[in-house]
């Protein structure tokens, strides 16, 4: 029985990581997306490209 309930609490970690990625990652993407949108009504091109491949790479 103990081993059932190490493998279930394993488990429970193992989700809890993968939720806690998954909000990190649209958190980011999110803020990426934002900044993105500001620097395009700016016509800030350089900042816009920089911007766009941290989101590539993010989403890699």
């Amino acid at each position: 029985m103990d081993k059932m309930k190490l493998t279930y609490e394993a488990m429970l970690g193992l989700a809890a990581e993968f939720a806690l990625d998954e909000a990190i990652l649209t958190f980011r993407t999110r803020q990426l997306n934002a900044a993105i949108d500001t620097a395009l009504a700016e016509g800030d091109e350089d900042t816009f490209y920089r911007l766009a491949k941290q989101l590539h790479e993010l989403k890699g």
